[in-house]
């Protein structure tokens, strides 16, 4: 079971770039679903950061309703070739190896919306320039996102994981702890951005006394500090009913949900609290208030957490 790593009080959240995204959903589907073999060809390599992943899932058609993608993956004796388009594929241009969802059943032939999808292990230093297209998309923070065109390109039908057209099934177990992990991030950036914050209240003087000797200021910082906390207690909920194995659905939903609020409501606050310099790059906050807006979107959106929470915890009817 992949286990989750908090920050201490203190402790300033790692790059995103360098956590969770290289292992997050790439390790619980490895380790539920893949074969030994692939465990340990890939596993080692991806924990360590000597090979970068990325992941194939969106598309431009289908966004988070992932049973409606039409990258299409067809046997052809020891391989499978794969056509289609993929977008939001962050690193792509940097990364060895991707975990791919694609339809290996035509959605017409398939018996529900979710059935005929399965997952791939690419190997993507054999397949960059043989059917394998990369194009940087240009965005408000610096994720290096991008999106990915498949042509005719060929997948060694051993690197299929698990049984052909179970892939749905398998994203769907790796989701949870792509969320909660997530939400750990949230959580240091958020302390970060309080830490920022708190530290240039005391020091900033205007009419003769620092600025956080001033209520106006001190409450978003104590208000953003609590929301916070709290957020962080939800993911440790959710973390410690993934590592026992237990349904963690509703708690990892919550805490993804509370903890990008926190550190999209954290982040405000700095730049409110630093006035015109957090505008200045100096101060570097410009930089992590573009970025932390990211959370409240993706992994998944805030919306749809809302909706799953309706439909799957208090039992109102599906909305979509």
């Amino acid at each position: 079971m992949q286990r989750m790593i908090f920050l201490e009080e203190n402790q300033l959240a790692p790059a995103p770039e360098v956590s969770s995204f290289n292992i997050t959903m790439i390790g619980p589907v490895l380790i539920q679903f893949g074969t030994e073999e692939q465990k340990r060809r890939f596993l080692p390599r991806a924990a360590n950061i000597d090979d970068w992943w990325c992941q194939g899932f969106s598309e431009p058609g289908a966004g988070s309703d992932l049973a409606a993608l039409k990258t299409a993956a067809k046997r052809d004796g020891g391989h499978y070739v794969v056509n289609g388009q993929k977008i939001w594929t962050s690193r792509a241009e940097h990364s060895d190896l991707m975990l791919l969802l694609a339809r290996t059943t035509p959605r017409e032939r398939a018996k529900k919306r979710t059935e005929g999808l399965s997952v791939f292990l690419v190997d993507m230093r054999e397949v960059k320039g043989k059917g394998l297209t990369i194009r940087p998309i240009r965005t408000m923070m610096n994720h290096a996102t991008t999106e990915v065109f498949f042509e005719n390109m060929r997948v060694r039908a051993e690197n299929l994981i698990g049984v052909e057209g179970e892939g749905f099934r398998y994203i769907l177990s790796g989701m949870n702890a792509e969320r909660i992990l997530i939400a750990a991030e949230c959580i240091g950036d958020a302390k970060w951005f309080i830490q920022k914050a708190t530290a240039y209240a005391g020091e900033r003087s205007v009419f003769g006394r620092p600025i956080g000797q001033n209520q106006g200021v001190q409450f978003p910082i104590a208000r953003a500090y609590i929301g916070m906390r709290a957020a962080e207690l939800m993911v440790r909920e959710a973390a410690a009913l993934y590592e026992a194995g237990e349904d963690c659905g509703a708690e990892a939903n919550m805490a993804k949900h509370l903890a990008a609020e926190a550190s999209w409501a954290s982040a405000d606050m700095c730049v409110q609290t630093h006035g015109g310099f957090g505008f200045a790059e100096e101060f570097d906050i410009e930089r992590k208030f573009r970025e932390t807006r990211l959370y409240t979107v993706a992994p998944i959106s805030t919306n749809l957490i809302l909706s799953y929470v309706a439909e799957h915890v208090l039992g109102l009817p599906r909305s979509y």
